[in-house]
């Protein structure tokens, strides 16, 4: 199922979750002819943003863009607080056999922007510290919660997944020895381990841990057509820019890249969007 498990080590006070996409994640991938290394990146940055994106308590969304130099110039993914997903990545130059994540992205960085319903959007922007997906987040997470936290990401054609583990305020107090316990049994996971439920992985990674579970939240992936936002889109750039793209080429074609969807209009757009 394509869902986030939130837990608590209640005797440690660290807290994390799980995500597993299979079928949102086929879906957001379907038709894309992306090479292995970018799709699994695409992957783990889906992963992570609904890890994050899980924390939204009020209507919104945030949007996660990876952006680079060659060959990678972005990936953008976005999760909102009902967690519906949707992305897509933009390879800029043709991309090597086997790449590290430093040889996709070069010197890129990581930009959050948290879109809510109540107020100004709200933007992050941070270089990539470390050789990993996972350890860009861990870094960003530690510079902005103010806690020690655990990423593991890992992500194919078939199977997206993270896991998060963060030391809450108390752990310490709890426990002196409980976090470096569970960082040293977490770095025993293996990618395919993840595919594992939440149940099921912790108890075979933390068997001796006491773990409370909390309710399951289903993903799923969601980028319907918006011909509103387009005209409003169109409007925006005025009555003259409309009318010379018209008579330039007969008829106006705007890509949605991330959802896939071709919007075309012709000359009655501008009565449409003007008189």
């Amino acid at each position: 199922m394509d869902s986030v498990q939130r837990f608590l080590f209640e005797d440690l006070d660290i807290r994390g979750a799980l995500v597993s996409l299979g079928a949102c994640w086929h879906e957001m991938t379907a038709g894309r002819e992306y090479p292995p290394a970018v799709l699994s990146l695409l992957g783990e940055l889906t992963a992570a943003a609904v890890l994050i994106g899980g924390n939204l308590k009020t209507p919104g969304r945030i949007v996660f863009q990876l952006q680079g130099a060659a060959p990678l110039s972005l990936l953008i993914v976005e999760c909102d607080e009902q967690l519906r997903i949707r992305g897509t990545a933009r390879p800029k130059t043709a991309v090597p056999p086997a790449p590290t994540f430093r040889e996709l992205l070069g010197d890129g960085q990581l930009v959050m922007t948290l879109y809510s319903n109540f107020g100004d959007p709200w933007q992050s922007i941070v270089p990539l510290v470390g050789d990993t997906l996972s350890a860009v987040f861990e870094h960003y997470l530690m510079q902005s919660e103010q806690q020690a936290t655990r990423v593991v990401l890992a992500a194919d054609g078939d199977f997206a997944s993270g896991l998060f583990l963060q030391k809450l305020p108390g752990a310490d107090a709890k426990d002196a020895d409980g976090w470096n316990r569970l960082m040293h049994l977490a770095a025993t996971i293996r990618p395919d381990e993840l595919r594992l439920s939440a149940v099921n992985l912790l108890m075979r990674v933390f068997p001796e841990e006491s773990v409370r579970f909390f309710d399951l939240r289903p993903v799923r992936y969601h980028c319907p057509r918006n011909e509103e936002k387009v005209l409003a889109m169109l409007k925006a750039l005025g009555r003259a820019e409309v009318e010379a793209a018209l008579a330039e080429r007969g008829e106006l074609e705007i890509e949605d890249e991330i959802c896939r969807q071709t919007y075309r209009f012709g000359a009655d757009v501008v009565p449409r969007l003007f008189d």
